[in-house]
Parts: C-alpha cells; structure tokens; sequence
C-alpha cells in the first residue's frame, strides 16, 4: 500500500471525515470543515521527502521532537499551532502513525465526535 492509501484507511475509519486536497495535497477533515491531516507525499516547502503534517495534542510537538528529531519536526505555517511534521521515508510504524492521526483528530473534532471513539 502507499502512504496515500494507508492514509485514507486511516483516516476514513473516524466519523464524519472527509479528504479532499487542500494547497495541492491529500487532506483529512472533520465535518467538511477543519483540517487535521495533510499528506506531502513528495515533500513539501524544502522538506524534500515524504511526510504527513497532523494536528498534536498540547506539549505533543515538542515533546516527539525532543525524543526523536530525526523522525519528527516541526512544520512550515502550521508548526506555530502546535502542528506536527512526521517523516514517512525509511522504515514506517504505521500503527504509531494511526495513533497520531487519532490524537489529530481528537483534538479538532467536536467532543460530540470524539465521544464516539471512546
């Protein structure tokens, strides 16, 4: 599967998500709405590999960065909102990856929606 594809998987399990590109790349909202994962499966703003941008809990950027700053970055526009950058060259933990996109989405989804992951 490619990381478009594992993405989509992914993504499309949570309620009320939808994709459709956003400044050019795949993006996963919530409600049509708010943006909580964005694909630059090519690269993207001099980060010449490919990598996903999704939205982080409170101190979760910082915090992925300090333990692995070779896997984990702060990204262009967002990164000031606590965004993070993940690089998804190399060897790839997809389920770490799923956990990332949950906590993105648990962070901008109503609580109305988030109730119904627990």
């Amino acid at each position: 599967m490619t990381a478009l594809e594992r993405l989509q998987a992914i993504c499309s399990a949570l309620p009320e998500v939808t994709e459709r590109p956003s400044h050019g790349a795949p993006t996963w909202f919530v409600c049509g709405k708010k943006a909580f994962v964005m694909l630059h499966a090519d690269g993207h703003h001099g980060n010449e590999f490919p990598h996903l941008w999704c939205a982080a809990p409170p101190g979760g950027q910082e915090e992925l960065i300090a333990v692995n700053p070779g896997r984990f970055f702060r990204p262009p526009y967002v990164g000031g909102r606590g965004w993070l950058g993940v690089r998804l060259d190399g060897e790839v933990d997809w389920a770490e990856v799923a956990e990332l996109c949950q906590d993105a989405y648990r962070v901008i989804a109503p609580n109305r929606l988030v109730a119904l992951l627990e």
